[in-house]
């Protein structure tokens, strides 16, 4: 059997948990692990509190193969990702001379540009290694296991792009669904029946409503299709069973 390779995401940010700012990282990124063979088993959201940051993120580096961070790497005061960094591993917290070239290379006039505020982007943990960012230069970086990169969706992406052949995974989730017009409450008893036949799967229930209707979305998800495809056969089974409608999966909310 292939090592079960695990992954948590940071979402680092007083505007993330204001609700001033909505989150678009952690779907793009769990589909990308995902398809990578990396298991997204943990996202976390933590202000921008010094003490917090460190203390998390030595948290979660022992405890995942991989940790990535979003959030906190910009120009400005609350921007604390680096130095927490950095005070998580013990390291200084110097201006990288080849991060300083690549922001100079952003600007048409980096001498005057380039400003001290600017300068704080190329603030990079000692020993790290950077994470290109093609779309505005200033680069993330990584540290043994840890990856920090912008809280800037399209950033981030790119970052992640340039780094995700790094990444070593096991197998891929695999998932299969099938919907229901029937209460979780009448299936539940016979899903955990199921869930008890088919222990190298994970099974959700979402509810949804309908064209004025109650049904539930049943969604299997484990690394080997005969599994996948065997336990969604039986829930479709056990619904038929019940005298319900099975319907075409609607996407869960």
């Amino acid at each position: 059997m292939s090592k079960t390779v695990r992954a948590c995401l940071l979402i680092i940010g007083n505007e993330i948990l204001s609700g001033r700012t909505h989150d678009k990282n952690l779907p793009y990124l769990a589909e990308q692990l995902n398809e990578l063979g990396v298991r997204l088993a943990e996202t976390r959201v933590i202000p921008d509190i010094t003490q917090t940051i460190i203390d998390t993120v030595n948290e979660c580096r022992a405890k995942f193969d991989y940790v990535f961070t979003t959030g906190g790497i910009g120009p400005t005061h609350d921007d604390i990702t680096s130095d927490c960094i950095a005070a998580a591993f013990g390291v200084p917290l110097d201006l990288n001379d080849e991060a300083v070239k690549m922001l100079r290379s952003n600007y048409a006039n980096p001498d005057v540009d380039l400003n001290e505020a600017r300068l704080r982007m190329a603030r990079i943990p000692r020993g790290a290694e950077l994470v290109e960012n093609p779309v505005s230069k200033a680069p993330g970086y990584r540290m043994e296991n840890v990856y920090v990169m912008a809280g800037v969706p399209m950033i981030m992406q790119a970052m992640f792009q340039g780094i995700k052949h790094q990444l070593v995974g096991g197998k891929p989730m695999l998932s299969g669904s099938v919907g229901g017009y029937i209460p979780e409450g009448m299936i539940a008893e016979v899903l955990g029946k199921i869930q008890d036949e088919f222990k190298n799967t994970d099974i959700g229930s979402y509810p949804f409503l309908r064209e004025g209707k109650l049904g539930t979305t049943l969604v299997v998800r484990g690394e080997e299709q005969a599994d996948v495809d065997a336990a969604v056969s039986r829930i479709t089974d056990a619904i038929i069973g019940f005298g319900r409608e099975v319907v075409a999966d609607e996407p869960a909310s």
